[in-house]
């Protein structure tokens, strides 16, 4: 990637020999000698002594700085989007500082936020692309906070999204980093947000009660306390995934690189839905295990059979917010629910890991996935460092239900002006 150079420059001396050789110092000295006689000059006597103030003999360095940007965010809900948002911004630079904008100013900003700042910067700091986290960052880019990042943490570029970003008073909160010409656009990933995914999250709810645990279960229309059902034709509608997968994407996500045949390769699988903090520290555990960690995302449908309802986010986008988690060297996209000796060869798996936290439901689980790894002494149960899960995570939405609609029909307000005016803009890949 491109970089500042700072170069030493000594005058019209420098790099003289270089192209002239050992007649170019001949001549030098010649007319040094001159200089003294009609200057006086310094003599060729005591030429030597000088010649690393002339830049003669001095082979000229350059001094590189890397390229520092900056972006910040809520990243409450952290999906696919805001990874890709990261990955964006990091191909504008060497090295990706992310502000972790603060809980007082979500609130005062959007509302409520869903996660609290300690699982927000687990889920960004998780992410391979960033290199440095400032917590408790201020929504709008002040011209005092700016002074911080340019100065203290040496920021060249400013980086945000096309889509707006507006104060209570309806000012754009990059005003100021646009203003001095310190500030560079991305692209927005489409078919997903962190409104979108409350949206979803409701209207599944419209089919699916929650026990007082968090756990999912069967459910019909209308079991469901009657809120979550006024809430599904309200403002926040059920609505399917507009999010169209391609290979490209996978490949921008992707490490491209396979274990070496003495790797010791750790398997992990799970649905991976609303990708949280909780996932992000079991496969960091998984990860300390060996030194290649290949993941298995189960289908929608197993996640459904095991789980006791759909997920919120389908396959491909749960298998980008796991390839975007710095641990995770692979995936298996649709891994089968069982692990087989056929797996265990294809993939050279060393050791089967599992958590003790689980969103699947025990009352279907007529076989346990995990037999084979166990009879060959592979497997492996390790404690979850956190006790999140999927469902309690939408519980949280659920026992707050007016707050995150009123932040809902805020945000979906905004969105839809977005989507009504915009134009292309470059995807940046790496």
């Amino acid at each position: 990637m491109g970089s500042v150079d700072f170069e030493k420059y000594n005058g019209i001396w420098d790099g003289v020999p270089q192209l002239l050789g050992l007649g170019g110092l001949m001549i030098t000295a010649a007319l040094l000698g001159i200089s003294k006689c009609l200057f006086g000059g310094i003599g060729v006597q005591s030429f030597p002594w000088f010649w690393p103030d002339f830049g003669i003999f001095y082979q000229r360095k350059s001094k590189k700085r890397p390229i520092r940007v900056y972006m910040d965010g809520c990243f409450d809900l952290m999906h696919y989007g805001h990874a890709n948002a990261l990955r964006q911004a990091k191909a504008l630079g060497d090295q990706l500082v992310v502000g972790v904008i603060s809980d007082e100013e979500i609130i005062a900003n959007k509302g409520p936020p869903v996660l609290s700042m300690e699982e927000r910067l687990i889920l960004v700091s998780g992410i391979k692309w960033v290199d440095e986290v400032i917590t408790n960052a201020p929504y709008e880019i002040t011209e005092q906070f700016m002074n911080t990042l340019f100065n203290e943490y040496k920021i060249d570029y400013i980086i945000h999204g096309d889509d707006p970003c507006l104060l209570l008073d309806g000012t754009d909160a990059y005003a100021l980093a646009k203003r001095v010409g310190r500030y560079k656009q991305i692209k927005r990933t489409e078919g997903v947000s962190s409104t979108d995914i409350v949206g979803r999250i409701l209207s599944s709810l419209r089919c699916t009660k929650l026990d007082s645990h968090g756990n999912s279960c069967n459910g019909k229309p209308g079991t469901n306390d009657g809120k979550i059902q006024d809430e599904a034709s309200g403002p926040i509608k059920s609505q399917l995934s507009n999010f169209l997968p391609t290979s490209r994407r996978i490949m921008q996500f992707s490490n491209c690189k396979g274990p070496s045949p003495d790797s010791r390769v750790v398997y992990i699988d799970g649905a991976f839905d609303l990708f949280h903090a909780g996932h992000v520290e079991i496969l960091r555990c998984a990860r300390q295990l060996g030194d290649f960690l290949l993941v298995g995302i189960h289908s929608d449908q197993i996640v459904s059979q095991r789980g006791g309802s759909s997920p919120i986010m389908h396959l491909h986008e749960r298998s980008l917010s796991v390839l975007a988690c710095r641990y995770v060297d692979e995936v298996i996209i649709g891994a089968p629910w069982e692990v087989t000796h056929d797996m265990i060869n294809t993939f050279n798996i060393s050791l089967v890991v599992h958590g003790t936290v689980s969103e699947s439901n025990s009352a279907v689980d007529e076989k346990d996935p995990y037999t084979i790894p166990k009879s060959m002494g592979i497997f492996k149960a390790i404690a979850s460092p956190r006790t999140s899960t999927s469902s309690s995570i939408a519980r949280r939405i659920v026992d707050n239900l007016e707050a995150y609609k009123r932040r809902n029909l805020r945000k979906k307000e905004s969105e839809d002006r977005y989507y009504e005016e915009k134009k292309f803009v470059s995807d940046w890949s790496l």
